[in-house]
């Protein structure tokens, strides 16, 4: 991850929002211009860390809206209160950025916590801070993992509650950091009385430039949210939403006839993206994967799941799974050599980076669960009982029809783990037919799974794979299948994933009553007993992950609130989870 001025320069011609390289002291000060009115309602970030630069993010709003252009400065330091300035500069920006700056520090120190602050026609801006990324030997790395945060769905506490963390080295995002719906879309009910409601200006679904960039705007209004990004740097990637839902390489589920050109909704939402997030610009827009070293210990990959090479996701509708010639095709389908999720290109990049790689533990932070989620082909029919609730349905009846299902199967299920020899064939077969629940995961991209997951253990790397987008809590081991050619029904690594921040999860779609813990609990047992390689699931709360890794173990921690429909909140502890994989030992304990 060297960054030569050649080549930065080259990344922000190529790429979106205003760059700029800053070397050093120039002498530059604060001024005390106050002739053009302005303010910095959005704070300040600070992403992509490497071991000596850092990127540090701000927009700044003129209130007189004929402004075209502004002058910002910037300071960063080694201490709060900026005795010890190692870092200053100016430069111009304008309304064809959003009046949002980046600037990438340069000939920082490794491992050193730096802040920074802006200035603006007489305003100055919060103050930020960030961590440099260590080198040589490492004892210990801390991240925080958090993705799916819809405005209208609730409160944002989760990032308020990250931004108390003390400890961390640097916090992943993993996607779905805005949502591209109306104020009647996706999980909005509750959005007038919580007055989360988006501005009258945004308040459709978002397709032109203009419109990503005011929803990043009114997002980043929120006080929980710019606390986050002040106190940690970010490190990014995108999943579907920040276009549309279900994105993939040329199209999307959420991107409908007269809503223009697919691509130029893409390219204008990645514009926005580029604009709006701590993160540097790339020469190649869509091509945001790269890797981050933190010493001898953690090599983090963050990888694209959604716009460079996604094939369109599969759908159920096309195959008979009621006979063995519909379930035949299928396999054969998600299994398909040619079905790209990552695609050649980042697979042999990814490929190429684990087998080289020295560091103790090689971490993929990316979208979408990697673990195989096959569920008895009988669950799948709680999908229609679902869209017969939506049509008017009793929801106790859904759950009550779930419950006989879900408690019939785990009995079954428990007797062959027993070896009970009174399983009948017809028994076996309702627990053994499983198929993919999510054909949007890597479930439906099954073949570059099973390359990622034999080129890990034939180089006998740890893995640790972190993944968001479901809204829920899991954990699971990533096994190899039977007919892997480079290693069969092994463990490779695990993955760790986290929940959302306000996107509701399965207890939605299954009706749950969440003040029901007994009946929540029975259902999450029965769903990690049902999925062969998932150790553990949170069906019911809003929270995010934070990972520590030694040279010995890898340990995650599932923290939880208590609601998000509310201002006053509590962290659950009763709910917090914690999981660990030891170095060498591709499985999960308990801590």
């Amino acid at each position: 991850m060297a960054f030569t001025r050649r080549s930065f320069l080259k990344a922000s011609a190529a790429g979106f929002g205003a760059a700029v390289l800053s070397l050093g002291l120039t002498g530059c000060r604060f001024d005390d211009d106050d002739d053009t009115p302005v303010s910095f309602d959005h704070g300040v970030a600070s992403g992509d860390p490497l071991s000596d630069s850092l990127i540090i993010w701000t927009r700044v709003t003129p209130l007189n809206i004929t402004t075209k252009t502004l002058n910002v400065q910037w300071q960063a330091a080694t201490d709060k209160s900026f005795t010890n300035i190692v870092h200053d500069g100016e430069a111009r920006i304008s309304d064809t950025t959003d009046f949002t700056l980046k600037v990438d520090l340069q000939g920082l120190d490794a491992n050193t916590v730096y802040y920074y602050r802006f200035n603006a026609h007489g305003k100055t801006s919060p103050t930020g801070q960030g961590k440099t990324l260590p080198v040589g030997n490492v004892d210990r790395v801390k991240l925080a993992v958090v993705s799916c945060a819809n405005y209208p769905a609730g409160y944002f506490h989760v990032y308020g509650e990250i931004a108390k963390q003390s400890d961390l080295d640097a916090v992943l995002h993993l996607g779905d950091y805005i949502y591209e719906y109306s104020n009647t879309g996706y999980a909005t009910e509750d959005a007038a009385q919580l007055d989360r409601l988006l501005p009258l200006d945004n308040s459709s679904e978002i397709i032109a430039l203009t419109d990503y960039r005011k929803r990043y705007a009114n997002y980043r209004l929120d006080t929980d949210l710019q606390a986050a990004h002040s106190h940690c740097a970010f490190i990014t990637v995108w999943d579907d939403h920040e276009i549309t839902n279900d994105t993939w390489r040329e199209g999307a589920e959420n991107h409908n006839e007269g809503e223009g050109e697919f691509s130029q909704r893409k390219l204008n939402a990645l514009q926005a993206y580029f604009e709006w997030m701590p993160i540097r610009n790339v020469a190649d827009k869509e091509r945001i994967y790269r890797r981050f070293e933190f010493g001898n210990l953690v090599s983090l990959y963050m990888l694209d799941t959604r716009v460079l090479a996604r094939d369109e996701q599969l759908s159920y509708s096309d195959f008979d799974l009621t006979t063995p010639a519909g379930q035949s095709a299928f396999a054969a389908a998600i299994g398909a050599s040619d079905r790209a999720l990552l695609g050649s290109e980042q697979l042999t990049w990814l490929s190429d980076a684990i087998t080289t790689s020295s560091t103790q533990w090689q971490v993929l932070g990316q979208q979408v669960l990697m673990t195989k989620m096959h569920l008895p082909v009988e669950v799948m029919l709680l999908a229609s009982l679902q869209s017969t609730q939506a049509s008017g349905g009793d929801p106790s009846a859904l759950l009550a029809q779930a419950n006989i299902l879900f408690a019939e199967l785990a009995q079954i299920k428990g007797r062959v783990l027993a070896g009970d020899p009174s399983v009948t064939a017809a028994e076996l077969a309702r627990v053994e037919t499983t198929i993919p629940y999510n054909l949007d995961a890597w479930d439906g991209y099954a073949y570059e799974r099973e390359v990622l997951l034999g080129t890990a253990i034939a180089a006998q790397k740890n893995l640790v794979v972190l993944a968001g987008d479901t809204h829920n809590g899991w954990a699971g081991e990533l096994k190899t299948d039977a007919n892997n050619p480079i290693a069969a029904s092994q463990n490779a690594g695990v993955e760790f994933a986290t929940a959302s921040v306000s996107s509701p999860g399965l207890e939605k779609y299954l009706a749950l009553n969440t003040q029901d813990a007994q009946t929540v609990a029975q259902i999450e047992q029965v769903i990690a007993l049902l999925v062969d390689d998932l150790a553990y699931n949170n069906l019911v709360e809003r929270g995010y992950l934070t990972v520590t890794f030694t040279p010995t173990q890898a340990s995650a921690k599932w923290n939880y609130i208590s609601t998000i429909k509310a201002r006053e909140y509590q962290v659950v502890e009763s709910r917090a989870k914690e999981l660990s994989m030891l170095a060498g030992q591709a499985q999960l304990q308990s801590v």
